[in-house]
């Protein structure tokens, strides 16, 4: 397939972007401390714009301290912040791309923690997921807001950036505003759609006092809010071409708002391309170029999308993140060496969370871009690694890579580990792409593969390693519980892989990430299933916005949850359970499945160390994790020898 439609040029204002893949506007928390930008982040840019995607746009600068989302976000409410600017937009031009400055204020969606002071909104209603309660802006405030956006607008023209997008969507305040959901106002800045619009418009007219008519401003909104009481896509419309009338040059129509922000990064339950059925409503109302973006990770897709002219331009964010390369990867026809995105948010938002900077799983070095490469070792090593899941895998590559000769052992027919299991349950067969990807790097790396190979002291006397790198991963936690050597019971990982097949009723015991997505598969499957968790929810573990997916489809399997629950006695049809200080029995099923967590698997590691190897531990085989820090894990080993 051609994917002329992708390639082909476009204009946005007097601006032409040589393709229509864009990078969008994704909090990264790779500024620095004091709000500047910082060379990682300008390395982070230019990886992205050398691989060939037609307009980077820069994340979530903010036109006010008291706008951050977060303490580190980018800042461009003082002129300091120009000299990183214009070091950033020279680098991306330089790299063969163009770049945007996404401006915002965060409004209500913040915190006092995060800004030193009492968030700010239209109307002082108390914020769905932070708690807290924000003051209403007053009219001087509203004036000073809109001159900061202009005086933003300006310091990015003035480092070299090639336009602007505005950001509001995501329940940040130009989006409280426009809507009826956050925007409760009497004055002129609330009321009807025109009323509750102002402020938008007077930001643009602010913007092009100082910037010109020339200069490309777009504007990010929701198509639709997905909140009863917010915008639906029919008012969109009109609102989109209102801001077209009043001179925004674009449209980047996302989804959602703050009480739904799980829609706005949809992970792998959601469906691909959530957001196009409105991208295409809006792209009928309006004349200038609509962007849409959310869940596009398939370049098939994306010049369907374009060819059947739904949209103007494609957004693929987290794409991106997981494969820099994508759209030279896409001109080149070489669409089975892109890394696949998963979907799993657990280094991008997962990470954000904790006020972490991002990473992925696909593409463990994102972020390292700027750094040098761990290059040839001061001595090339024989090097050993023992097993053959994501870790293994990972410090196998990079091994090798460093010019190390290699030799990977795995003991089972196949390579993957867990990762094999990973990709069972529903929504998650991405994840079996991404570990064909990793094999695939790891043969040409010149990774020499054993495969149902059982590595033994007598096996590595002969193979003589100067080093050994033990990545065995772990093997399910049998708990010691009365009854249990008498009972048939099947831990998870094995029903997941269809090593064993349970019956019609079925008890899981654990309500982590694996006994959650275990339910789910069983339930999938007309499975009568029931989950019992000793804390006091059930996936705890999971990632937040994957999270609310993953509970609302083990209610729609009508899962029955028992949470509070401790087993302390396994009987031959069910559990007694310790629940709220009295013991009950749950019986009648056909099989219990166990998913209890995992300990590490190392029981060769004493012996070697002790013949006098060098060996080094890694992964699960060091202490139970995700395989994102496994793989992170494996990506420090292979550098460090």
């Amino acid at each position: 397939m051609r994917f002329t439609k992708l390639f082909e040029p476009i204009r946005i204002n007097a601006l032409e972007l040589k393709n229509r893949i864009l990078m969008p506007a994704m909090v990264t928390n790779y500024g620095n401390k004091d709000n500047t930008v910082s060379d990682r982040l300008i390395a982070y840019h230019a990886a992205r714009a050398k691989g060939g995607f037609g307009l980077n746009i820069v994340e979530n600068f903010a036109v006010h301290p008291s706008g951050k989302a977060f303490a580190a976000v980018l800042g461009l409410w003082e002129d300091r912040f120009i000299p990183g600017c214009s070091a950033l937009s020279e680098t991306v031009h330089a790299s063969g791309g163009r770049i945007f400055a996404q401006i915002y204020h965060a409004g209500a969606q913040t915190t006092a923690k995060v800004i030193g002071t009492q968030p700010v909104a239209p109307t002082a209603l108390l914020h769905p997921l932070n708690g807290t309660l924000p003051r209403a802006l007053t009219g001087e405030e509203i004036s000073g807001i809109v001159a900061a956006f202009g005086q933003a607008a300006r310091r990015a023209k003035e480092a070299g950036f090639d336009g602007i997008e505005v950001h509001g969507s995501h329940g940040y305040l130009i989006s409280e505003f426009m809507s009826t959901y956050t925007n409760r106002r009497t004055d002129e800045y609330g009321g009807d759609l025109l009323g509750r619009l102002r402020f938008p418009r007077e930001i643009l007219a602010c913007i092009r006092e100082q910037v010109g008519n020339d200069f490309p401003v777009i504007i990010r909104m929701a198509g639709d809010e997905r909140v009863s009481d917010g915008r639906t896509i029919e008012e969109s419309k009109i609102a989109a071409k209102i801001l077209e009338e009043a001179g925004y040059d674009g449209f980047h129509i996302t989804t959602a708002t703050t009480a739904t922000q799980h829609y706005i990064v949809p992970p792998y339950y959601v469906g691909a391309a959530l957001n196009v059925a409105y991208a295409e409503q809006i792209k009928k109302t309006v004349k200038k170029p609509v962007i849409t973006t959310g869940g596009i990770y398939d370049p098939f897709l994306a010049e369907l999308i374009l060819a059947e002219g739904r949209a103007d331009m494609i957004g693929m964010g987290r794409a991106s993140i997981a494969d820099p390369e994508l759209p030279n990867k896409i001109m080149a026809g070489a669409i089975e060496d892109i890394r696949p995105c998963v979907g799993c948010l657990q280094g991008c938002i997962g990470y954000l969370y904790y006020d972490r900077p991002i990473t992925c799983l696909a593409n463990p070095d994102v972020g390292r871009e700027g750094e040098p490469d761990a290059g040839p070792p001061e001595s090339l090593k024989k090097i050993l690694v023992v097993g053959g899941g994501p870790a293994g895998l990972e410090a196998a590559r990079i091994l090798a890579a460093r010019g190390h000769s290699v030799m990977l052992y795995e003991r089972s027919d196949q390579l993957g580990g867990q990762l094999q299991i990973a990709c069972m349950p529903p929504h998650k067969q991405r994840i079996a792409q991404l570990l064909k990807q990793m094999i695939k790097r790891t043969r040409q790396a010149g990774v020499e593969i054993h495969l149902s190979k059982t590595v033994t002291k007598d096996s590595v006397a002969e193979i003589k390693p100067d080093l050994i790198v033990v990545a065995t991963g772990g093997s399910p936690i049998i708990p010691d519980l009365p009854g249990l050597e008498t009972c048939s019971v099947v831990n998870a990982w094995d029903v997941l892989a269809g090593r064993v097949a349970v019956g019609k009723k079925v008890l899981v015991i654990g309500g982590g990430s694996v006994g959650c997505e275990t339910a789910d598969f069983l339930a999938s499957q007309g499975k009568h299933v029931t989950l019992v968790e000793m804390r006091e929810d059930i996936g705890v573990d999971v990632v937040q916005r994957v999270r609310h997916f993953l509970l609302q489809r083990l209610e729609a399997g009508k899962v029955v949850v028992e949470t509070s629950a401790t087993v302390c006695q396994i009987l031959g049809d069910g559990v007694v359970v310790e629940q709220c200080g009295e013991k009950r029995q749950l019986a009648g099923y056909d099989d219990l499945v166990l998913a209890l967590g995992t300990r590490s698997e190392n029981g060769l590691t004493a012996a070697l160390k002790k013949d006098g190897y060098e060996v080094v531990v890694i992964g699960d085989a060091a202490e139970p994790r995700d395989a994102l820090e496994a793989i992170l894990n494996a990506g420090e080993i292979g550098r460090k020898y």
